[in-house]
């Protein structure tokens, strides 16, 4: 029988048939003669009309119509392949989400890897003896602090409300601590502090903040004094005493690793031992490299309490130590040709000046910091001063020196320390002995004794070339040991600067302006 179907455009076809061959089955067979539908098949002159509903499936002609219409199969199929491209767009945006979930948790897994290799530590025990390895590295400890000369300094004093914070550096090779001296502790001693091992000076700062600082390379040339304050000494002697020039002994029973800690990326070992200085320090620990190299150091020292060191082995500067330690340090030497001329014609200049305005300035003690002024007369061998003790406030002394005469009068201060002493002096009052401004007396008696005769006796040495207001000086030593005493002649002959070491340790400076002076009278009444 003939099929009864419309034909399709062959485009359309092919789509139908790519779209999927189930349901392009599925409306030929409809459309098959003899298909049990419930109808009779229709001849005749009604065989062209459509389908009308039978008895047996109402509807089945409008389906077969609407399966079979080209228009209708074309919307279907187009929704299947939108639904079917959705449905990969989906999967597509799935996986990549999966994709980079998987990729990012990956990467976690690694940066966390990395960090626990680099930060792990094998577990050990709590203590235990050192090993032969860690017994060496304790015994050539000093010695390495001595080759590495400098180190900048991070040191705790203390804890609370007493904490006392010093900021700064030590310079083991030049035998000098430079800081800040700051914390809730600090106390008189607020400010910068310069120490060697004999002597701690001091400038106070009491409107400095809490929190300390690292101190200014060139450190300030006035204002130091011997420090009022002396509890920071044994922690200085301390530090000082961490060099050595040979390997200390470390016994084998003595010492304990008892622990292990990361700084700076390296991993230190903790090893409690004996402390070998002359100092005596309790429950010492020393946190140590793999070389040998101190960077911290813990410690109860009496009477200061527990302390702890830090050491920066990256910053460490050249330290200038101030004029009242002694200055820069220089290279001593013989005198040139023209220094030595300068030198022998030194008394001669002097005389002929004739005398010179004095600025005194004398760190003898804790007890005792002179500042003065006042004149020196090389024509008459007379001196006059007026002086400051800075612990005795409210009083001034007088100081007359003639000849090898000294003698003294206590007056009340003036408003300004630096002004000059009072003329014509004070008639009565005036006595001899000892007294708190002695400590001066060397100093004028060897800045009067220079112009005599053939100069300072003793062989000059030249330490070092500087710089005093303004002029250009050579630094010339006569003398050793305690009995140096220090000449700093300008390039025309003149002395400019004499200085003494004191008893304590530090230098007493006495500057001179070579020129006229007042006539000084003598005393009407002298005892």
């Amino acid at each position: 029988m003939e099929n009864s179907s419309r034909p399709l455009p062959s485009g359309r076809a092919d789509r139908r048939h790519r779209a999927g061959s189930r349901r392009h089955r599925a409306v030929l067979n409809l459309d098959r003669p003899g298909l049990d539908t419930g109808q009779p098949e229709q001849t005749g002159p009604d065989a062209d009309q459509p389908d009308r509903p039978g008895p047996g499936l109402p509807g089945l002609a409008g389906l077969s119509d609407r399966l079979l219409d080209p228009v209708a199969e074309e919307e279907d199929l187009a929704g299947a392949d939108e639904e079917a491209e959705e449905a990969r767009q989906r999967f597509a945006r799935r996986r990549r989400l999966t994709l980079t979930g998987l990729a990012l948790t990956a990467g976690l897994s690694a940066v966390l890897l990395v960090l626990t290799l680099l930060n792990w530590v094998p577990q050990e025990p709590a203590s235990r003896p050192l090993t032969s390895a860690e017994r060496g590295r304790l015994a050539v400890m000093r010695v390495t602090n001595q080759r590495d000369l400098r180190a900048g300094l991070q040191v705790t004093i203390g804890r609370g409300g007493d904490r006392t914070d010093l900021l700064g550096w030590v310079d083991w090779a030049r035998r000098l601590v430079y800081v800040d001296v700051g914390g809730a502790g600090a106390g008189v001693l607020r400010g910068l502090a310069q120490a060697t091992p004999t002597v701690l000076m001091s400038r106070p700062d009491p409107t400095a903040v809490p929190a300390p600082a690292m101190p200014p390379l060139i450190p300030p040339v006035d204002g130091w004094r011997v420090a009022p304050d002396q509890r920071l000494t044994p922690l200085l002697a301390m530090i000082f005493a961490l060099t050595a020039d040979r390997p200390d002994p470390v016994d084998e029973t003595s010492g304990r690793w008892v622990g292990r800690e990361r700084q700076h990326g390296e991993n230190l070992d903790i090893l409690e031992a004996p402390w070998p200085g002359p100092e005596p320090a309790e429950a010492t620990r020393y946190f140590l490299d793999p070389d040998g190299r101190l960077l911290r150091l813990e410690a109860m020292i009496a009477p200061v309490g527990p302390v702890t060191v830090h050491l920066n082995r990256v910053d460490r500067p050249t330290l200038r130590p101030v004029d009242a330690l002694g200055g820069r340090p220089g290279l001593p030497r013989a005198l040139n040709s023209a220094e030595r001329d300068r030198w022998r014609g030194l008394p001669a200049r002097l005389r002929a000046a004739g005398g010179a305005t004095l600025t005194v300035t004398v760190p003898a003690s804790a007890d005792t910091n002179l500042r003065g002024r006042g004149w020196l007369s090389w024509t008459s061998n007379t001196a006059y001063l007026g002086v400051t003790d800075l612990d005795a406030e409210g009083t001034r002394t007088l100081v007359r020196r003639e000849g090898g005469k000294v003698t003294r009068v206590d007056t009340a201060a003036p408003g300004d320390p630096a002004d000059p002493p009072p003329l014509p002096p004070p008639g009565s009052g005036w006595r001899g002995g000892a007294h708190r401004a002695q400590a001066l007396d060397p100093l004028v008696a060897r800045a009067l004794r220079a112009a005599r005769g053939s100069g300072p006796s003793g062989t000059p040495r030249r330490v070092r070339g500087d710089n005093l207001t303004g002029s250009v000086v050579d630094v010339i030593e006569v003398g050793s040991g305690s009995g140096r005493t220090r000449y700093w002649v300008d390039r025309s002959g003149l002395l400019r600067r004499l200085e003494l070491p004191t008893p304590g340790g530090a230098w007493a400076q006495l500057d001179l302006k070579p020129g006229r002076v007042p006539s000084i009278p003598k005393p009407t009444k002298a005892r």
